[in-house]
């Protein structure tokens, strides 16, 4: 069950998100919020939507498992993104196991993951019909029921407006391009510091506030010019 959150809180989420430094980190910071706050959410990610239907995934709190649920939309052509979600405010499949309006997605998503509800709510829509979407998915069934649903719209709400303010800055298509580097960063501090993906990520951030240098310029620093001795002092 979503935690009871005031209007007040939910305004200090939008502010924390709106904080963040640039797109790749408001990004981050929405999907890890999403985990904190609805119950039964074992996996989130935004993705952006292409009109001709081509899914990217933005950021995943489980970039395996949703990287591949997006990708298996754009093999088959179907799914809560690609089918439905440029008509919709919000998609929701409480038990996939007999939800009949994706059959060959949902047979891929079953056979290869252990994700059984999906709910995926619509952020915006940009220039050429893109759209950006937050994707919560669950282990169990029936997992967002509606009083869950209308908070997880509140929160969508308060990430769209935060993600708009980071789009202002920094291009949807830009931010696709600069997490592929700071993935590429986070895999370098991960072997050289022995850090789990998180805490890559994380000393990133710190990185990036401490310098108060946008968050892909960091990684790309790093990419480019190798990891300068004291770099996590």
């Amino acid at each position: 069950m979503v935690k009871d959150l005031s209007g007040d809180q939910f305004a200090a989420i939008a502010r924390s998100l709106s904080s963040e430094l640039g797109a790749d980190a408001t990004f981050e910071r929405a999907t890890a919020t999403a985990l904190q706050i609805v119950e039964g959410c074992d996996y989130a990610g935004i993705a952006l939507v292409e009109k001709r239907g081509d899914v990217s995934t933005l950021t995943a709190t489980d970039d395996k498992v949703v990287r591949r649920l997006h990708e298996l939309q754009v093999e088959t052509g179907q799914g809560p993104d690609v089918d439905s979600i440029a008509d919709q405010d919000s998609v929701y499949a409480s038990d996939l196991r007999t939800d009949e309006r994706w059959p060959e997605w949902t047979a891929l998503v079953l056979t290869e993951t252990d994700v059984r509800s999906v709910l995926s709510l619509r952020l915006f829509a940009g220039p050429g019909r893109q759209l950006g979407t937050m994707n919560l998915y669950s282990r169990s069934t029936d997992a967002f029921p509606i009083d869950e649903r209308v908070s997880a719209h509140a929160l969508a709400a308060h990430v769209a407006v935060a993600m708009n303010a980071a789009e202002g800055r920094q291009s949807m298509e830009s931010a696709l391009l600069n997490r592929t580097v700071i993935g590429q960063a986070e895999g370098m501090l991960m072997q050289k510091f022995n850090l789990s993906p998180d805490a890559a990520f994380f000393s990133l951030v710190r990185l990036s506030q401490r310098s108060q240098t946008k968050l892909h310029l960091v990684a790309a620093d790093i990419v480019h010019h190798g990891i300068k001795p004291g770099l996590l002092d």
